[in-house]
């Protein structure tokens, strides 16, 4: 059986032609899976054996909500979302006065291991599909009933660790036959996996690059962030400098602000350090608290801010959403594990 939501539109017409159906048919069934539809008795401008024919040879992709927590303050959604294995991932919806986006996730589970995350705990089960990260958009927007106008693939997993399917989401979430989210309207968040980076650089892709920093020196770094062993902050950065090079585009740097682990006055300096002469913004995040970490939100973020911005580097407090909810990377989905012991 065939994954039929994750053929793009070139692959869609020719997988039709080899049914013996003509080109209009595979852009037909294209615009209709980009619609929602669940089942191919949905499909009504196909003839009823062409409808059977691919009910024998194809499946679709249809999650189901597991959980559903709305926020009573904002009106920020979050959807656990039950795949077809059985396997369970989070998407959020958050409602801005710009527009309403929505972070997905591309991994079931994490292999990253960042200490401060919920997300890694239990590591990576397995990749997502390119049709599993486009149902998290097209469902949430079908069921929320809000027209989604920004994607931050910032959710349970890292991107770049999954890189082919990701450039395939890309592609199909772009499609004009689909959706049709502009790629300037998508942010991509890694832990800062350089070779892959470098990849994504050559794509020439028009989406923000979001490295999710959370310290300037190798040492605190790698204690909170597995990944950055065998890396190192000055390759990270020379690497985010290429790709500014090759891209033109600004790059944003996530920094969750932890108490007493790296936001000391010296950690801001040395990261105004490392920013000079790369075009870039640091997005500076309350940390959530997660039951099974050590670590605690800072109480030192408008003094981080200001030292940073002080010494020219642009620095922004990430608006906190659905703080009454299960807000928290991982945390909706690692409940859900928990409940389900016997």
């Amino acid at each position: 059986m065939r994954d039929l939501k994750s053929m793009d539109l070139e692959e869609m017409i020719s997988f039709l032609k080899e049914l013996e159906e003509p080109a209009f048919r595979g852009k037909q069934v294209f615009q209709w899976l980009h619609r929602g539809v669940t089942s191919f008795e949905e499909m009504t401008n196909l003839s009823k054996p062409l409808r059977e024919k691919l009910s024998q040879t194809c499946y679709i992709t249809v999650p189901q909500v597991e959980r559903k927590q709305t926020s009573q303050i904002d009106g920020t959604i979050k959807y656990l979302w039950r795949l077809r294995d059985g396997n369970c991932v989070e998407t959020v919806l958050m409602r801005y006065h710009h527009g309403n986006t929505v972070c997905i996730s591309c991994q079931v589970g994490c292999r990253m291991g960042c200490a401060f995350c919920a997300s890694t705990i239990g590591g990576k089960v397995r990749d997502l599909t390119p049709s599993e990260m486009l149902d998290q958009v097209l469902f949430t927007q079908l069921d929320s009933g809000a027209e989604i106008s920004n994607i931050v693939l910032m959710g349970i997993g890292e991107p770049l660790d999954n890189f082919d399917t990701v450039l395939r989401f890309l592609e199909l979430v772009n499609s004009p036959e689909g959706m049709n989210i502009g790629m300037r309207h998508i942010s991509l968040s890694t832990c800062g996996l350089t070779e892959k980076i470098d990849k994504l650089a050559q794509h020439q892709l028009q989406l923000t690059l979001s490295v999710s920093l959370h310290a300037p020196d190798d040492e605190t770094r790698s204690r909170i962030m597995p990944a950055n062993r065998g890396i190192g902050v000055e390759k990270l950065f020379e690497t985010c400098r290429r790709y500014f090079e090759t891209t033109g585009r600004r790059i944003s740097y996530e920094y969750a602000m932890i108490d007493g682990v790296n936001d000391s006055d010296w950690q801001a300096d040395l990261l105004v350090k490392h920013l000079k002469g790369i075009p870039g913004h640091v997005n500076l995040i309350p940390l959530n608290e997660v039951a099974e970490s050590p670590f605690h939100p800072s109480k030192r973020i408008r003094q981080f801010q200001e030292r940073l911005e002080r010494q020219g580097v642009t620095a922004t407090v990430r608006r906190k959403l659905g703080g009454d909810i299960d807000a928290s990377c991982g945390q909706l989905r690692r409940k859900h594990m928990e409940d389900e012991k016997p």
